[in-house]
């Protein structure tokens, strides 16, 4: 693994398959929404953007007018 950045709260590093791994001061790592975060913060990755709900409601009111 490659050191990407490293503070003094913790590593960030690149594996070699490109994915990040983030290992705590304490020496453990870190997973789930805490990784996530410490990546956002960092820039590394970008915040995922929420699906538009529109098309879901559109299917529907289209499923309940063949219903009928």
């Amino acid at each position: 693994m490659k050191l990407a950045k490293k503070t003094a709260e913790y590593i960030v590093l690149t594996r070699a398959d490109g994915r990040y791994a983030v290992k705590g001061a304490d020496g453990k790592f870190i997973n789930g929404d805490d990784k996530v975060n410490i990546l956002i913060a960092q820039g590394l990755r970008k915040a995922p953007e929420p699906k538009a709900a529109e098309p879901e409601a559109a299917e529907e009111s289209t499923e309940e007018a063949s219903a009928e």
